[in-house]
């Protein structure tokens, strides 16, 4: 009898519980600052637009523009919290070689083509316990210095879960490092600020798309929405 194969875009609230959050901290202070420091020259800005508060006690959604396979990590660094990111379900198959880390330190899968309802169901017990939830609204790695591709299912899912949006920009990107030559790399990771959920939807595209492209001095392809456009005429007026 053939062992089933476990679909991870349903994960529930025990699964992120003391030990987890133990394994995944451990990661971050053991394995990425020290990988960082080693292969980069990196800076960290605007901490200070995080809200302060106990972990767990609002509920927030990070959510960053897309560089490199990397860009996760770089988004936990700045943020210094457990975050179950949303990633594509080709991650969590057995055959793919990062699949038992992706599994550990708490990804969930979701198909890009069509949104789940395990997804909607999967990000409220997340933000029930002390973990928050990353998302890359790029969906895959995109060029860099143009925003582009914005899907607009985080919008969704941030105002389903009642969960303000915290732009983070990875800015300075030049590349993975070489180690022949040996050469650390520059990036920097920059913290905006954040975004109320009950904005509509487009407002809320667009404020994420003017700040990630402000921080990270990027091409912003995202149209400015009517109701800001006819505030704009009201205030000229």
């Amino acid at each position: 009898m053939s062992k089933k194969i476990r679909n991870f875009n349903r994960r529930y609230a025990k699964e992120y519980n003391i030990f987890r959050t133990i394994f995944y901290m451990s990661f971050l202070y053991i394995v990425v600052f020290n990988f960082f420091n080693i292969f980069y020259n990196y800076k960290i800005v605007g901490r200070e637009n995080i809200p302060k508060g106990k972990h767990g006690e609002n509920k927030y959604i990070y959510a960053a523009n897309h560089v490199s396979i990397f860009d996760p990590t770089m988004v936990v660094m700045a943020a210094l919290r457990p975050i179950a990111f949303m990633a594509k379900k080709e991650l969590f198959e057995p055959t793919e070689k990062l699949s038992w880390l992706v599994k550990r330190l708490g990804a969930f899968a979701v198909d890009r083509t069509k949104p789940e309802i395990a997804t909607f169901k999967t990000v409220k017990d997340i933000l029930s316990t002390s973990w928050t939830l990353g998302i890359f609204p790029q969906g895959g790695v995109r060029p860099y210095g143009k925003l582009e591709g914005i899907r607009k299912g985080f919008v969704a899912i941030a105002r389903a879960a009642k969960a303000d949006i915290i732009p983070v920009a990875i800015a300075d990107w030049d590349g993975y490092p070489k180690l022949f030559p040996f050469t650390r790399r520059n990036v920097t990771i920059k913290i905006g600020t954040p975004i109320s959920y009950k904005l509509q939807e487009d407002e809320i595209i667009y404020e994420w798309s003017r700040q990630i492209s402000e921080l990270a001095n990027y091409e912003n392809c995202a149209p400015l929405p009517e109701s800001l456009q006819s505030r704009e005429t009201a205030v000229l007026k």
